[in-house]
This record gives C-alpha cells, sequence and structure tokens, in this order.
C-alpha cells in the first residue's frame, strides 16, 4: 500500500470540513485536486475512504487513516513548535458535561498558563465519548468505558457521585414527608443520550419513566431547571453542595448511590504535550473524584 501524507491530510481536511469544497479551501488547492487525492488515496488502499454525502463522514477504512493522520499531526505540530515561536499546538479531548462542569475545571487553570497550546474540547455524554476517539476525532476522553479503543491506553480516573436532587418548592408538592413517588414525579433529563435519570429509576424498582419527562440540553441551564422546580434529576455531587448550603436544591430520600466510574483513554503516543495533559487530569480527578 503506498499512500503519501498529501492524500492523508486531505482526508483529515474533508472529514474536519464536512465538504470537499471546504477542504479545498482549507489546503488552498481546488476541489478538483482534493477529489483527486482522495480518488489516488482509495485506488492505493483499495477502499472506499469517505461518504460523499453532506456533511462528508469517513468509512471504518477511512477512519483507520483518519487517526493515523491526527497524530502524524500532532506530533509534527508538536515538533514545529518547538522550532517557531509563532506556532501553536492543538490538543484535542472529549469530556462529558457534568465533568466540564466540576472537576475537569481545575485542568482548564492549568491549560491557561500553558504557552502556545490550544485546548479544543468537544462535549459528550461518558458512555458515547469514546467513540470519538475510535473515529480520530480526539486524541484523547473521559469516558466510562473500561476498555481501551484499539492503539489507546486507558487507566482508571474515580467515580463521579450523582445524587437525586430537586427543589424544596418541588419536594414539598410531591413528596409530603413521604418516600418520593418516583413513578410519578416529574423528571428532567440532560439529552436523548442522558440515561442517569433512568438508572435511579431503576434502583427504586421503576423501569419506565414518569408521564413527563423534560429536556434541558446545558449543564448550567439543567441546574436550573431543577432549581425551579421545573422536575427531579441527577445531579453531580460536586455541583450539588452549593446549592443545598444556600438552600436552593435538596436532596431527595433514597437509600441507593448512584456512582459513575470515569477513565481516561488517549493515544499510545510518544507526545510531551499528551503525557503533560494527562498529569494534569490525574490530579485534578484525584482531588475531586470518589477514589
Amino acid at each position: 500500500m503506498e499512500t503519501n501524507q498529501l492524500q492523508i491530510e486531505t482526508l483529515v481536511a474533508i472529514v474536519d470540513r464536512g465538504t470537499f469544497d471546504a477542504a479545498a479551501s482549507q489546503l488552498h488547492i481546488t476541489p478538483s485536486a482534493v477529489s483527486q487525492r482522495i480518488r489516488a488515496l482509495e485506488h492505493s488502499v483499495g477502499r472506499l475512504l469517505v461518504t460523499r454525502a453532506t456533511p462528508c463522514r469517513p468509512t471504518a477504512a477511512g477512519e483507520v487513516l483518519v487517526r493515523a493522520g491526527r497524530q502524524s499531526q500532532l506530533l509534527y505540530n508538536e515538533a514545529r513548535r518547538s522550532l517557531a515561536a509563532d506556532r501553536s499546538t492543538e490538543l484535542t479531548v472529549v469530556v462529558n458535561a457534568d465533568s466540564l462542569a466540576t472537576w475537569f475545571r481545575d485542568v482548564l487553570d492549568e491549560a491557561a498558563s500553558w504557552d502556545r497550546v490550544a485546548l479544543r474540547l468537544h462535549v459528550e455524554d461518558q458512555a458515547h465519548s469514546h467513540e470519538l476517539l475510535r473515529s480520530g476525532d480526539v486524541l484523547a476522553a473521559v469516558t466510562s468505558e473500561p476498555e481501551p479503543v484499539q492503539g489507546c491506553t486507558v487507566e482508571r480516573l474515580g467515580s463521579l457521585r450523582y445524587v437525586a436532587a430537586a427543589s424544596p418548592a418541588f419536594t414539598a408538592r410531591w413528596c409530603h414527608g413521604r418516600t418520593p413517588p418516583w413513578r410519578e414525579m416529574p423528571m428532567v433529563i440532560f439529552n436523548d443520550k442522558d440515561t442517569l435519570q433512568h438508572d435511579m429509576l431503576r434502583l427504586h424498582g421503576v423501569s419506565q419513566p414518569p408521564p413527563v419527562v423534560h429536556r434541558v440540553p446545558a449543564s448550567a441551564d439543567f441546574q436550573e431547571a431543577l432549581r425551579r422546580g421545573l422536575g427531579w434529576g441527577a445531579m453531580p455531587e460536586p455541583q450539588f453542595r452549593d446549592d443545598v448550603a444556600e438552600g436552593r436544591l435538596v436532596r431527595l430520600a433514597s437509600r441507593h448511590k448512584l456512582d459513575i466510574t470515569l477513565y481516561w483513554q488517549h493515544w499510545r503516543l510518544q507526545s510531551t504535550l499528551l503525557a503533560g495533559l494527562t498529569d494534569v487530569v490525574r490530579r485534578a480527578a484525584r482531588a475531586h473524584l470518589r477514589p
């Protein structure tokens, strides 16, 4: 199989930008040249590598080359950064919204002091974030998946505990000093991938969602929806504490605990920047997550 770096860079550009025309604009070449490079690359490997749709997406074979292309870009940019004062290197990471709103903020504090390093964060549910690693869209992921993606290494970070939270007014309306009526109380979820509330219901022997389920797909707005009594929801314990102290939220009576174990997966690369990022993530997790 004969390939060249320009062809693989072109494939990555198509995946990043979504169309052949946009990739051509990024690479400062014609759309015809982009098509020629991709046809030559597909001929070389004997596989279809990208779907000609809007947006363009890599095939399974294409994902392998995209992943390799991103790895090469990281190492090349890191070397170039050490030689030129005006160059920066991008670190792409996927993290779930609750981690970003709590313990992962320590990582942002550290990153603010890094010289010529740009963080590019993707927000995705912890049960789905490893898929971005597999596709080559990111270098590293906070995930609940313990099995490493091919070409990656994985380590346990700790557990993020969730509590069933609601406003005092909501609790007074629905609970009346008794066991919460889990089958009936309106519930708030983050998005369609969010199973935390359903997991908590199952802990209480409830297999079906209540009649009313609200969807609020932003971490701060989800929290505000609970404060305003829209419904109950599962909140990360670190985010919940301040609201309890201020009287904005209370914990619904429950003997059950919902702990989500988080892992750090990243490509196996000899990258100083990626190793440094990993060290920062470890420290932040030790400071805030349960062992």
